[in-house]
């Protein structure tokens, strides 16, 4: 079944606060096999956050991540996110239509800093998979 399109323009609620540490940095450099020798987080670090809040907003509406084919991502930053930040993510649904019984997700999730300010926008397109005929 579709997903109703009132889910556009609606936010869910923040992740967790997230500490931006050095070892998660360093952990999440070694992941990509290089080595994190200080400065701001890579530029994809905010997947981070910006996946919580994806799960969050999946098991909020019951959709199984196992349906979900991730299509596209992209970040618009204000400022680096640097070591010793604390983020939070809020997800809104920006888009949603269906192609061929599949529904594509616009999903925009804002990073913000304790004080309100916006540090990233993580843009991300969501493909969930219909159900197959039995």
């Amino acid at each position: 079944m579709p997903l109703d399109q009132t889910l556009v323009g609606r936010s869910f609620p923040p992740t967790d606060p997230y500490e931006v540490t050095r070892e998660a940095v360093a952990d999440f450099v070694a992941a990509t096999g290089d080595r994190y020798d200080g400065g701001p987080a890579p530029a994809t670090f905010p997947i981070v956050l910006a996946f919580d809040a994806m799960q969050a907003f999946l098991d909020n509406e019951g959709l199984a991540l196992h349906r979900i084919v991730h299509g596209e991502q992209r970040f618009a930053y204000e400022r680096p996110v640097e070591v010793g930040d604390t983020l939070v993510a809020t997800l809104t649904v920006s888009s949603l239509r269906q192609i061929g019984g599949n529904d594509i997700i616009g999903t925009t999730s804002a990073l913000t800093a304790p004080d309100g300010s916006l540090v990233c926008t993580a843009h991300a397109t969501l493909v969930h998979r219909g159900e197959e005929d039995a």
